[in-house]
């Protein structure tokens, strides 16, 4: 079965996870089949990335996402788009209106957690 799920990127302690199209049987980091999109819960406000044309196929065709993934495609507008694609409306209105709120989100770079200041890290000096 394919499902669409997150893969996990970014370094340790600071996460980033891309939205793909993958077999249930390989691992977290292992193959996939397409990358759909990002998604990182570290900015603020939270930054969802999903290429919608992509993600409606995936999903037309029987593909299953996870329930952290179907939770933002939820979020995002996609699964009410995808009901409306299976009433009939054509892929390419819901795309372009996908795109039209995408583009009015209004997304920051900042992290959640602000960088110490300079000689107020977390680390103690080797030697105490």
């Amino acid at each position: 079965m394919v499902r669409i799920r997150l893969r996990r990127t970014g370094l340790k302690g600071q996460p980033s996870y891309r939205i793909v199209v993958a077999d249930q049987r390989s691992s977290r980091g292992g193959g996939f089949i397409e990358i759909i999109g990002t998604h990182n819960a570290r900015t603020l406000p939270i930054t969802d990335i999903i290429d919608e044309g992509r993600a409606l196929y995936w999903l037309s065709v029987g593909a299953q996402p996870s329930e952290a993934v179907n939770y933002i495609l939820k979020r995002t507008g996609t699964l009410d788009r995808f009901e409306r694609m299976k009433k009939g409306e054509a892929v390419e209105t819901l795309v372009a209106e996908a795109s039209a709120a995408a583009a009015a989100r209004d997304y920051s770079v900042k992290t959640r957690h602000d960088a110490p200041a300079a000689g107020e890290g977390t680390m103690k000096p080797k030697g105490n």
